[in-house]
């Protein structure tokens, strides 16, 4: 952004019309130089180095507890650095991203109900969700005493997941992963579509291990939102579309090491071949779907440029089947779509608004009693009629 001076938090809408630099976040614009002077200002501050904090902010802000905070959106933070030591850290490497500020951005928005869709099967399959069944399989995931991608609980989640999908007539097998201390494994099932002929290749997944950041391998990780709740998710859309096939080809992916650098999915990419790279139309990630944080039920939809057609659609989704409040961002960031996006491939994660607020995650804390179902059971909907959409199914 342009040097320093005065920084001012305004109403979205205002920072463009000030002139000078802006960063749109949600409700609020941060506008910088001289421009901010003039504008109707809800916060203003002579800041030198404005940065912006993505995803765990609450670990930024433990780790630099003096650092001023001049935005607060849960995922997204603005800090003014200046006068600090700030040490660098790797890509994911401490939970969060510290970068610039950019200029004349927008980092999320908040989007307005969309007009109501045209239904069809869409609506039926919707309608065929399951609080019930969605709670019980996520209810079972976190019985687990921790699902460390290394550990035996881990392998023994991911054949109960296997089992499962083969008992509902997908083509599954379990893919070895080698990570740093060992092995693991992500969960593959497959179903075709019924068109004839070249058929794209719609994929929906979400992270199967769970991690206790404060002890080891073998602590207490029972990962009930992050992520028994997406995984419970994916098993609950592989429950709905098991009788309802589409024009194309369904993937469910179910990644092992996400907590530890995203190696399931990097790997899976990797041994991808060039085919099915160019035929992928979708890639729908779930994680973290299950905690309110926010005065309404919330999600968030994030991806990339190339992914903008798949947030509409899911958008779209979610005005037409939920009562969900939507926030949109194109700055995608430590989650098993990045993969795909770094790919090529259009990816977007779906997960719960201002998931860093959650301070269950990464702990033993984070337990069922925590989940709640109705966002829950939203989001897997959104993302329901959002699949059926891609795979000609309505």
């Amino acid at each position: 952004m342009s040097d320093a001076g005065r920084l001012a938090v305004t109403a979205a809408g205002e920072g463009p019309q000030a002139g000078g630099d802006w960063t749109r976040l949600g409700d609020v614009d941060v506008v910088i130089g001289p421009a901010a002077a003039g504008v109707s200002e809800r916060a203003a501050r002579t800041a030198a180095q404005p940065m912006l904090v993505t995803q765990l902010g609450r670990l930024f802000q433990r780790r630099y507890p003096d650092v001023p905070v001049l935005v607060d959106k849960g995922r997204y933070l603005v800090v003014d650095t200046a006068g600090h030591q700030i040490d660098p850290c790797g890509e994911g490497a401490c939970g969060y991203a510290l970068a610039p500020l950019p200029a004349n951005e927008v980092v999320f928005e908040q989007r307005a109900g969309a007009a109501r869709a045209g239904v069809g099967r869409s609506e039926a399959l919707v309608g065929e969700v399951s609080a019930e069944e969605l709670a019980a399989a996520n209810t079972h995931l976190a019985s687990f005493p921790t699902r460390h991608s290394l550990s035996g609980p881990y392998a023994a989640a991911a054949e109960w997941a296997a089992e499962r999908l083969a008992s509902q007539g997908y083509e599954v097998r379990l893919d070895p992963v080698a990570m740093p201390g060992g092995e693991t494994a992500n969960v593959v099932a497959e179903r075709a579509g019924e068109r004839d002929g070249d058929r794209a290749l719609v994929v929906v997944c979400a992270h199967l291990d769970s991690v206790n950041l404060d002890g080891g391998p073998d602590a207490p990780a029972p990962g009930a939102d992050d992520n028994g709740s997406g995984s419970a998710g994916l098993l609950e859309i592989a429950r709905v579309l098991a009788a309802h096939r589409g024009d194309h080809d369904l993937r469910l992916l179910l990644f092992g090491g996400e907590e530890e650098g995203l190696w399931g999915s990097r790997r899976h990419l990797a041994a991808l071949g060039s085919a099915d790279r160019a035929r992928t139309s979708a890639v729908i990630n779930m994680d973290m779907i299950g905690t309110v944080n926010t005065p309404e039920r919330t999600v968030l939809l994030e991806g990339a440029q190339l992914s903008a057609a798949l947030i509409d659609t899911l958008a779209t989704a979610a005005s037409t089947y939920t009562s969900l409040a939507v926030q949109t961002s194109l700055n995608p960031f430590n989650s098993d779509h990045v993969p795909f996006i770094e790919a090529g491939i259009p990816a977007v994660l779906t997960i719960e608004g201002t998931d860093s607020a959650n301070q269950h995650i990464h702990t033993d804390r984070d337990t069922i009693d925590h989940v709640d179902r109705e966002l829950a059971t939203d989001i897997v909907r959104m993302n329901v009629a959002a699949t059926a959409t891609a795979l000609g199914a309505t």
